[in-house]
């Protein structure tokens, strides 16, 4: 089978953003009463907006979480981010073979906020492949695990949601795109979280990028695929 899009995911699949966004995460909630391991916040909130946990969050630290709070998480996650954020290996083939194979379909799709999306694309020097095409669950009216930011990149690219493949990597992420309809390819480089993702509907799983590169390049492309940038 064929796909008339790719939507990808970014956090987790393009840029391994995760592992220092949760750790400023779990130190500002240590700060504010709630103390837990990096694996702990990384298992409760990858995937997810922090807002949306907005009760537990409030229940565990017994403070509201305010609008300073945000902003100055944002701060902090921003410059750990600007400092030390490198591409996850293989995400350029991968989407470089995604855009050959859709003839320059391709979306990023985050749950993300729209600014943390553009310059993380833009310091793993993948941007030019999203140039207008980057969607943000921040501008939905719901966030993963609901499948809003995949159906409205799939609507601007006029793409058909099950005629689109999303690729994802945590069980939030592929429950939001199978929701829209699609079918989802799943970058799981620890194979015990394959079970979780399979349970939510991954219907491959891939150890490393480089093998989604593979995988899309021994599909047949849109008859219009062009190698080239539009």
């Amino acid at each position: 089978m064929s796909f008339d899009a790719v939507l990808f995911d970014c956090d987790g699949v393009l840029v391994d953003s995760e592992p220092i966004t949760q750790g400023v995460l779990r130190d500002m909630l240590e700060e504010a009463g709630w103390a837990m391991t990096q694996e702990e916040c990384m298992r409760l909130f990858v995937g997810k907006m922090v807002r949306q946990e907005r009760a537990l969050i409030e229940s565990r630290t017994g403070q509201p979480l305010t609008d300073d709070w945000m902003a100055a998480f944002y701060q902090r996650r921003n410059q750990r981010l600007q400092a030390e954020l490198q591409a996850i290996e293989g995400a350029l083939a991968a989407v470089a073979a995604a855009h050959a194979h859709a003839g320059g379909r391709i979306a990023c799709a985050s749950g993300a906020d729209r600014h943390k999306v553009e310059f993380q694309l833009d310091m793993a020097g993948l941007r030019p492949y999203f140039e207008n095409r980057v969607f943000s669950g921040h501008d939905m009216p719901r966030g993963k695990p609901a499948p809003d930011v995949y159906l409205a990149a799939a609507a601007h690219l006029s793409a058909a949601p099950a005629r689109c493949l999303v690729i994802e990597d945590t069980p939030t992420g592929v429950t939001a795109g199978v929701a829209a309809g699609a079918e989802v390819w799943a970058y799981c480089p620890l194979p015990e979280a394959g079970a979780r993702l399979r349970a939510a509907g991954a219907a491959r799983l891939f150890g490393h990028m480089d093998e989604v590169a593979l995988a899309l390049g021994s599909l047949p492309g849109r008859p219009s695929a062009r190698a080239g940038l539009r």
